[in-house]
């Protein structure tokens, strides 16, 4: 009977049965791994503490983060541009501005294309955390959304009373009270599960209509033929 062989001291299992090795991030693909849990840690956790949570998430060393992100504002400006900056369509503005388009359905249409972008669930969330929190992503945007809708918007409103004189502070109030109340449609739907009444289709309809209707000075005719 012969005897069975002895292993090899030291001997370890055939490679060729080892799980292959997990191939090693690029610069380019970890910050990107980082990036984005950071867009899921502050919408659910907001901007408190420091990033040690977000290291934990992550499985990672928080000075590791700090190798792709000097700091935790570089890492909050980061969240902005994809967020915020990034949803941003530079084709709505050639929507908003077409005049062979009544001004009705530009309206209509910029906002229900807009809408589709920041009512997203970490979008209305990190917006109202850092709102809350006092930080730049507030004040970044508001100054982004004046230039870029508000002022943009008040100038067609103006085209079409044949009106090109300034754009007065009454008008850019008035006008933000209005993108206000749309954007509250999305909080409303969103973070506060306040289900709207109506879709929201009709709502932003209804909404042009009505800022149109008040814009002409309270009178219909002018709404019915932009």
């Amino acid at each position: 009977m012969s005897k069975p062989k002895k292993e090899a001291v030291g001997a370890g299992p055939d490679p060729a049965e080892l799980p292959p090795r997990a191939k090693r991030r690029t610069p380019d693909s970890r910050r990107e791994q980082i990036l984005e849990a950071a867009i899921l840690h502050f919408a659910e956790f907001g901007f408190e503490g420091g990033t040690q949570g977000l290291a934990t998430r992550l499985g990672v060393t928080q000075p590791l983060i700090y190798r792709y992100f000097r700091s935790k504002d570089d890492l909050i400006k980061a969240v902005y541009d994809r967020v915020f900056i990034g949803g941003w369509r530079n084709e709505w503005t050639a929507l908003v501005t077409d005049r062979t388009k009544p001004l009705r359905k530009r309206l209509i249409e910029f906002y229900l294309a807009y809408t589709e972008v920041i009512f997203q669930r970490e979008w209305l969330l990190i917006y109202l955390h850092s709102s809350i929190k006092g930080l730049d992503i507030h004040r970044w945007w508001h100054a982004f959304v004046e230039e870029h809708i508000i002022s943009m918007i008040c100038d067609e409103l103006r085209g079409e009373v044949r009106d090109r004189g300034s754009i007065t502070p009454d008008e850019i109030e008035a006008y933000w009270l209005f993108h206000g109340g749309i954007t509250y449609y999305g909080f409303r739907r969103e973070i506060y599960r306040a289900p709207p009444r109506i879709p929201l289709d009709v709502f932003v309809t209804r909404s042009v209509d009505s800022l149109l209707s008040g814009y002409a000075g309270g009178g219909g005719e002018f709404a019915s033929q932009l």
